[in-house]
């Protein structure tokens, strides 16, 4: 009797066959009675259909190959070495936790109203378009779309392999629901009820088809942002900015979200059991939230996580050296397409005026900030405030650190010290005194925009405040000067090139919508209206020209991201709007041998 190929050794005796054969039965049976998934629905016990590929079908596929002679391994069932490994490598697999370090606190077990959870669900709920690693848009749950000449047409076809972890199958409803529940419950999807005329799915073509009552030519990319829901679960839930639940949510990507516990300060993400796609090796994906990036650290450090990530954001440079100590480390770089920026109030005096703009761009000292804030992994931005990894970046005049140009420019502009006490006084007699508005994460660099600014006689105080203080004071124009950043989204959102952070047509958490120059704002409309690559580069010059020249933020550095990751896993794949955290990276990657 020939053996079977993959198992290694003189053979399995009858006594041993028979014993795991019955253990694998009582595995079956146990699981049929309670099955791994986000809900139970109705009749589920009679139910359960294993994914393709799922444990069940793989243990039974594996014994078949273990025991079955040469007869039976040569039918439709047949299972190649290739496949006989990547059975084994999973059955070894199981158990394997992947554990992420993460800044990004949780505050609110709220699947939609808390923001930090919303960008890690998109491992759950993953939308139905995505960025490639090289910053192309691609299909998700979307296989193809087109869209109507006038750009105002656009219909999605959806694959038909993705499952929710109940086991129903994701529609063309769950999408058309999805988007138009966000236009309606969420702030920061308002324009979706602005914009979108009617919306329509088609159970022939598997499609859902939306109409807007403008050209809109970012669709495909705004969404790659929005998480879809189960039509079936959430058509029930009203006011969802302020629903909470702590698990199981369910979802339809390769793991679905178990358990939210803000007490452990963690996520628990397990593997869904109607997943079609290439399975993932881990069979849980932890994401563990910490407020102090060295308790983040010693985590790394200590072994109990495996890699950071932060939104929109890199590894703090000072640890970098830290890790590298430990020689457990290896770290991903990446040119961030986001940026750190000072941000004027442009609804008051004097910063409506474009003179005063300009003074302050003189009076930044970009070389000491870019040294102190990115230690090496930084560079001095330029005046078209777009970073050069964005597609159609032109090369613009870098900004200048020159306080005598401030000086001058102040003064000619009308801003003068006629009273003597070395602070200049604003057109209206009074002494400028700028309050810089900051979070704590940025105290250093406000410490420095405060002395740069004295430097010049103008007078600044720093004022400190939490995010969600932050927010209100920002969208009722409370402030002078404020840091903050653009996140890869946010440079992309909109008419991109980071248009949506100032198009006063717009509202989001952090966005300043306070420019409502008419030629921005056509500009911005142009955008949106074509699809020719020759036309949009020429408006995306356009656009960046008019940040030279008008300064309606001052880009204050830009960065690379930088990522850790232990060497135990390889296989790591980073987009340029969510670094790690994409589907395509949790199912890639593996651990190595060693």
């Amino acid at each position: 009797m020939k053996q079977g190929k993959y198992f290694k050794g003189s053979g399995l005796n009858r006594g041993l066959k028979q014993g795991l054969t019955f253990a694998i039965l009582i595995f079956i049976f146990c699981a049929n009675m309670h099955p791994a998934g986000a809900t139970e629905p109705e009749g589920f016990g009679e139910n359960l259909t294993p994914s393709e590929g799922g444990i069940f079908d793989r243990f039974i596929t594996y014994i078949k190959a273990l025991f079955g002679d040469g007869e039976d391994l040569q039918g439709p069932e047949a299972v190649s070495e290739a496949k006989a490994a990547e059975i084994q490598q999973s059955i070894d697999s199981e158990g394997t936790v992947l554990k992420i370090a993460t800044p990004n606190v949780i505050k609110s077990a709220s699947f939609i109203g808390d923001s930090n959870l919303g960008v890690f669900t998109r491992l759950s709920n993953p939308p139905f378009m995505k960025m490639d690693s090289e910053g192309h848009l691609a299909g998700q749950l979307a296989e193809s779309y087109e869209v109507s000449e006038n750009n105002t047409c656009w219909t999605f076809y959806l694959r038909d392999d993705f499952y929710w972890s109940d086991g129903e199958p994701v529609t063309p409803e769950d999408i058309e629901f999805s988007i138009r529940y966000y236009g309606r419950e969420t702030p920061w999807a308002s324009w979706i009820n602005e914009t979108l005329e009617s919306s329509a799915v088609s159970e022939a073509n598997n499609s859902v088809t939306f109409k807007f009552n403008k050209p809109y030519t970012r669709i495909d990319l705004e969404f790659a942002t929005y998480d879809i829901l189960p039509a079936h679960v959430w058509e029930t839930v009203e006011n969802p900015m302020e629903y909470t639940n702590n698990g199981p949510y369910v979802g339809c990507g390769p793991y679905y979200l178990k358990l939210i516990d803000l007490n452990a300060g963690k996520l628990v993400f397990e593997k869904n059991p109607y997943w079609k796609g290439k399975i993932p090796e881990a069979e849980t994906v932890e994401v563990h939230f910490y407020s102090n990036v060295d308790v983040a650290t010693l985590a790394l450090k200590n072994g109990e996580a495996d890699t950071y990530y932060k939104y929109a954001g890199s590894y703090p440079y000072s640890g970098i050296e830290q890790l590298e100590e430990t020689g457990n480390f290896d770290f991903l770089e990446k040119t961030d397409i986001g940026l750190i920026f000072l941000a004027p109030n442009l609804e008051k005096a004097p910063f409506s005026d474009p003179e005063f703009r300009e003074a302050l761009a003189y009076a930044i000292n970009y070389e000491e900030i870019v040294r102190l804030e990115t230690l090496g992994y930084g560079e001095v931005p330029n005046r078209g405030f777009v970073p050069p990894a964005m597609e159609n970046f032109k090369e613009t005049e870098k900004l200048e650190y020159d306080p005598e140009r401030a000086r001058e420019i102040l003064g000619e502009a009308g801003y003068s010290d006629s009273n003597g006490d070395g602070i200049l006084e604003g057109k209206d007699g009074k002494n400028i005194e700028l309050e810089i508005l900051i979070r704590p994460e940025y105290a250093r660099t406000g410490e420095l925009l405060k002395e740069y600014f004295e430097n010049v006689s103008l007078g600044a105080d720093l004022r400190t405040a939490d995010s969600d203080t932050w927010m209100t004071l920002k969208d009722n124009y409370e402030y002078d000067l404020t840091v903050t950043r653009s996140t890869p989204w946010g440079m992309l959102m909109h008419a991109s090139w980071g248009s949506g952070y100032f198009d006063s047509r717009r509202t989001g958490q952090g966005v300043m919508h306070n420019l409502d120059d008419p030629e921005f704002l056509e500009l911005c409309d142009n955008i949106l209206a074509t699809t020719d690559s020759a036309e949009l580069q020429a408006y995306a010059y356009e656009l960046q020209d008019y940040y030279a020249e008008n300064l309606p933020a001052i880009p204050l550095y830009w960065n690379n991201v930088l990522t850790p990751y232990n060497r135990y896993f390889e296989g790591w794949y980073t987009d340029p709007l969510y670094g790690i955290y994409n589907l395509d990276n949790f199912v890639n990657v593996r651990r190595t041998e060693a």
